[in-house]
């Protein structure tokens, strides 16, 4: 099993990648990558998306590299289970309203707006750890309970437009969407990899998931 963690110049991989490896070597669940390489991707078993920055920034920059074809051929048609992560799950949606209305992936039924608490107290950008509620079974969420930490930095949200692909949220003086997902795409608004074993019991059910 091979997953692929696509660089485009969108975020420091290393974080992700050492979390992403270990518990690979943890749960025997083959080898992981860090790659720009359009081939590795189209052979890849499964695959992550990370990103950080602003949304039509690491939207441009998924677009104008050469991954991006390999990448929406093995989600669109291959069906290979897809993991994106802060910005990559951002983006998975149909818009986002960044700078500029920026098109999305349009994968998930959802639009990427300015977090507005209705607490004037709370800043902007949500930062720091907080609770996961979850709203629908999964099995990348296998394991994991309602008031589960999971740390987050971002200061835009994505707004479900379709609530049943919303799979955790937490609670920001009002719902920050946490996972979303449908068929064999998944997405976490959170970094797995620094929200301790919240984050790496996710990433191994993702490593280990069979959808």
């Amino acid at each position: 099993m091979l997953t692929a963690i696509i660089d485009y110049e969108s975020g420091n991989l290393h974080s992700a990648q050492k979390a992403f490896e270990r518990m690979a070597n943890e749960t025997n669940a083959g080898q992981v990558v860090v790659t720009s390489d359009p081939d590795v991707v189209a052979k890849a078993d499964r695959l992550v998306l990370p990103g950080d920055g602003a949304f039509p920034a690491c939207r441009d920059a998924l677009t104008s590299s050469s991954v991006f074809e390999a990448l929406k051929e093995a989600v669109d048609v291959k069906a290979r289970p897809f993991l994106g992560i802060c910005v990559g799950m951002q983006l998975m949606g149909t818009k986002g309203f960044e700078y500029r209305t920026t098109d999305g992936l349009g994968w998930i039924d959802g639009e990427v707006i300015k977090i507005a608490p209705n607490d004037s107290h709370l800043k902007v950008p949500h930062m720091g750890w907080n609770d996961l509620v979850i709203d629908a079974p999964h099995p990348v969420l296998a394991g994991l309970s309602n008031g589960d930490h999971a740390y987050f930095v971002h200061s835009y949200h994505m707004k479900m437009t379709n609530d049943a692909q919303r799979l955790a949220h937490v609670d920001y003086a009002g719902d920050i969407t946490a996972i979303v997902g449908r068929d064999t795409m998944i997405g976490m608004q959170f970094h797995p990899e620094k929200s301790a074993q919240t984050g790496l019991r996710l990433i191994s059910n993702f490593l280990n998931w069979t959808p």
